[in-house]
């Protein structure tokens, strides 16, 4: 999620440099085990960071970069074949759908590893995915197929079949089992801003901050080193909003619903949908699809937000209207 500035550039570019394989800097081709064992680690930290399996990100960089041997890796440090869509940065030319197409082009292959956070977590069309099982790595390499990410028809086959081939999966239980005590995070750039000292703290898997006086979304911006409106995107903020000390300021995207145990919330007086999204770290407009309101409604005091599945609406049975039973004519008989 950041944007490099300055001396972090410099750091990331000599980063870049170092994590390059020896035989890639004498013009010798990187083999897919020599990838893996160079960009596991990253990949581990990033899945640790934004939730993206570590499996998953090295099947892509293997299969995107030709295990970094691809003009786009060696040229442009594009590891994921990202292209040029709403990029202000570097660019690199290459054939790929198209003759000629615009790529992105990174000083190093860490910001390749970034920028593929950044790109999934920010795009809405992935968002489906951080709803599947981090353990799941069939069911992701099918999304990102589903998604778009890429236009081969076999795209899920091909990332599946990297990840059993090598045992990549092994790096996601890693992460999820807690063992990383192998993984040297000091070789990395810091996290959101170097020269920031926030408390950056977790709900619901996102990172965030709690504001503090004087904050502003713009000021939070520099300080954290975040791409443009990432703040008023993340926190439904509009321009020139206040912020109130104390507030949660998520730096990642908010999710589709809450986490496990947050079933349903009790809405308490003068509570708005808005400060629910930002309690349960949930995407407002989700709140009101899970619960058949319009956007911009407010719930009353004492009602019940669903929280992670849709509300059942109530069904309302019209019991049959009970056919009159026409009274037989009476039958009358004279008798003389």
């Amino acid at each position: 999620m950041l944007k490099p500035s300055g001396t972090l550039k410099i750091a990331l570019l000599l980063l870049g440099l170092l994590s390059l394989p020896g035989n890639m800097l004498n013009g010798q081709k990187n083999t897919r085990e020599e990838y893996i064992a160079d960009f596991s680690d990253l990949a581990m930290r990033e899945m640790l960071r934004v939730g993206i399996p570590a499996s998953i990100t090295l099947a892509q960089g293997c299969l995107e970069s030709n295990n970094g041997n691809s003009t786009l890796a060696v040229k442009g440090n594009n590891h994921f074949g990202i292209k040029c869509h709403d990029w202000t940065g570097k660019k690199i030319y290459h054939d790929d759908d198209r003759r000629n197409e615009c790529f992105r082009s990174y000083a190093s292959a860490y910001e390749s590893y970034m920028d593929h956070s950044v790109f999934l977590t920010t795009k809405t069309r992935y968002a489906p995915l951080f709803e599947v099982s981090p353990h799941d790595y069939r069911g992701w390499a099918k999304g990102l197929k589903k998604a778009g990410y890429a236009t081969a028809n076999n795209y899920a086959t091909l990332l599946i079949r990297i990840i059993e081939d090598n045992e990549l999966y092994k790096f996601d239980l890693m992460v999820l089992d807690g063992s990383l005590d192998g993984i040297d995070t000091t070789s990395f750039p810091a996290g959101h801003g170097t020269g920031s000292q926030r408390q950056v703290l977790l709900n619901n898997k996102i990172e965030y901050i709690l504001s503090e006086p004087g904050d502003t979304p713009e000021s939070l911006r520099t300080e954290l080193e975040l791409y443009k409106n990432e703040i008023y995107r993340y926190n439904n903020l509009y321009k020139g909003a206040k912020l109130e000390p104390g507030s949660i300021i998520y730096l990642q995207p908010k999710r589709r619903k809450a986490a496990q145990g947050n079933e349903i919330h009790r809405v308490d007086f003068g509570q708005t949908m808005y400060d629910i999204s930002q309690i349960y770290g949930v995407k407002l407009k989700y709140l009101y699809r899970k619960n058949h309101m319009m956007e911009g409604e407010q719930a009353l005091e004492g009602t019940d937000i669903y929280l992670r599945k849709k509300k059942r609406e109530p069904v309302l049975k019209l019991e049959p209207a009970k056919e009159e039973v026409e009274e037989e004519e009476m039958q009358f008989r004279f008798e003389h």
